[in-house]
C-alpha cells in the first residue's frame, strides 16, 4: 500500500495553468477589440468632422451664389414699370425735340443764328430714311452749313446747337478761312425728322390752303420726308 504514487495534484496545477492562459487569451482579444472599436470610433469622428467641415463650405458657397444671384436680378426689379417709362420718355423726345419740315429747321438755325451774331452763308440738305423704328417714320437729315463771324460767337452757336431745344448732333467742324476779325467756319449737322401726330396732322388738315396768283393750290409747311 505504501508504494502507490499520487499523481492527482499534478494534473490540477497542469489545469489551472492552462486556464490561466485562456483567461489571457481572452482578456487579449477583449483588449484587442476594444482598440478596433477605438480605432473606428476615432475614424467616425474624422470623417463626421470632414462631413460637416464640407458641409459648411457648401453652406457658404451657396449663399454666396444666392448673394451673387440676388444682386444680378436687381436691375430686373421693376422692369415692366422701368419699359413703359423709357417708352415714354422715347415718344416725349419723339414730338418735343424732333422737327417734322425742312422749314422748321432751317427756321431754328436763322433764330440761333441771329442770337449769337453769326451770318449762315448757305447749307446743304441731304436725307435717309431710318429703319426699324418703333416710334414713328424718322428721317435721317445731314446738313452741310457755311457760317462766318467772330471767335465768340461761332464758340456760342456751337454751344446753343448743342444745348438747343431741337435735336442736332454735331459731326464736325472746320476753319476755313480768316479775314479781317471774322472767322469762316464750316459745320456739319445731324437731327432727325418725324412724322406728323395724330393731333398735328389733323391741325394741318384743317388749315386753310392758299391760292396763289395762277390758281393753283400748296400747302403752307412741307411735311416730314420732303426735301426743301
Amino acid at each position: 500500500m505504501s508504494e502507490i504514487v499520487q499523481t492527482r495534484p499534478k494534473a490540477t496545477s497542469f489545469n489551472l495553468r492552462e486556464q490561466l492562459s485562456v483567461l489571457n487569451l481572452h482578456w487579449a482579444g477583449v483588449a484587442l477589440l476594444a482598440l478596433v472599436n477605438l480605432y473606428l470610433l476615432a475614424s467616425l469622428i474624422v470623417l463626421w468632422q470632414k462631413s460637416k467641415s464640407q458641409d459648411a463650405d457648401a453652406r457658404a458657397q451657396q449663399r454666396v451664389t444666392l448673394q451673387m444671384a440676388q444682386v444680378a436680378a436687381r436691375p430686373l426689379d421693376g422692369l415692366d414699370e422701368k419699359l413703359a417709362k423709357a417708352n415714354r420718355q422715347a415718344d416725349t423726345f419723339y414730338v418735343d425735340r424732333l422737327p417734322v419740315s425742312y422749314s422748321e429747321i432751317a427756321t431754328e438755325l436763322g433764330v440761333l443764328k441771329s442770337k449769337n451774331n453769326v451770318r449762315l452763308s448757305g447749307a446743304n440738305y441731304s436725307q435717309e430714311p431710318v429703319k426699324n423704328v418703333s416710334v414713328g417714320p424718322l428721317t435721317e437729315i445731314k446738313i452741310d452749313a457755311r457760317l462766318s463771324g467772330d471767335y465768340t460767337g461761332l464758340a456760342e452757336l456751337i454751344n446753343a446747337l448743342e444745348r438747343d431745344r431741337m435735336f442736332f448732333i454735331i459731326d464736325g467742324v472746320a476753319l476755313t478761312g480768316q479775314e479781317s476779325g471774322r472767322v469762316n467756319l464750316r459745320i456739319r449737322l445731324t437731327t432727325y425728322m418725324r412724322g406728323l401726330s395724330s393731333d398735328e396732322a389733323a391741325a394741318q388738315a384743317s388749315t386753310p390752303i392758299a391760292a396763289d396768283d395762277n390758281g393753283s393750290t400748296a400747302s403752307a409747311e412741307p411735311v416730314a420726308g420732303g426735301r426743301r
